[in-house]
Parts: C-alpha cells; structure tokens; sequence
C-alpha cells in the first residue's frame, strides 16, 4: 500500500475564517508542479480536508491526473487534527493521496514512519510525500520520498 500526503498550495492569507482561504495563483502553480510527480501512479481514492484551499488543491490534481472518481472530503484531516486518530480511518488496502494541512500532515508522516509525532517531518506548501508499507499503522510505514514544489 501507498499514501501519498499533499500538503496544499500557497493559500491567501486572510479570510473571514480560516477554512476559507483560498489558493493563490502561485499556490496553484506548486499544486500543478507536485501532481506531475503523480502521474502514472496508480492511485484509488483522494482523500481531503473540507477546508477551500485544499479541495482546490485536490481538484487541480485530480484533473492533472484525469482522475475520474469522486474527492473524498473527510472532516478528520484539518490543521488541529489528532493524527493519532486518523490513522484509524486510513483504508486498510490500495493507493491512498491524503491532501491536508501543516501541522498535521508533518505529525501524520511522524506517526506513520516512526510510531509517534515528535518529528514532525517538514513540509512546504505543496510538499509531497510518499510512503509504503503493509498496513497504514502507526511506526510501520516507510518514507520513500519528500519532493517539494
């Protein structure tokens, strides 16, 4: 099994609330940049924050790519969410792009690779990370790559 984790693109910085803030046109270019170290990689969900700058950061992949099935927005991966719990929602088989938000997907990584979140693994706006392992449980996944728009 594969997870890829996106961390969106460069996003406005202000909105009335946070969840609002939307892409910028650079924050565009990086997403663009980081899905073309997806192509041909067969993936069978996307998974996304319901945040706007990160639907539309999974959208612009998912036409890079011509990926036909639906997003799949879940409320569990927003910046103040406990990656410890998500673990637990991560499907058991296939190919998975989690697409999400700092702090999180630093400490997801962390979790994955090493069993805890002591070292968040650094990442850009649009970083990419790849990972593989059997199961998607924490300490047992290994870091293939980080690729930085």
């Amino acid at each position: 099994m594969k997870i890829w984790i996106l961390r969106h693109g460069e996003a406005e910085p202000h909105a009335r609330r946070d969840a609002e803030r939307e892409l910028t046109a650079y924050g565009r270019e990086q997403v663009l940049h980081s899905a073309a170290r997806l192509i041909g990689q067969p993936l069978d969900s996307i998974l996304v924050s319901p945040y706007v700058r990160a639907r539309q950061t999974a959208e612009l992949v998912r036409k890079a790519l011509g990926f036909t099935p639906d997003l799949v927005t879940v409320p569990w991966l927003t910046p103040e969410s406990d990656p410890r719990d998500a673990v637990g929602k991560l499907p058991d088989t296939g190919n998975v792009l989690l697409v999400s938000h700092q702090p999180f997907v630093g400490e997801l990584i962390s979790l994955l690779q090493h069993g805890h979140t002591r070292q968040p693994q650094p990442m850009q706006t649009a970083s990419l990370a790849e990972l593989a392992g059997e199961w998607p449980l924490a300490g047992s996944m290994t870091l293939l790559g980080v690729y930085h728009a």
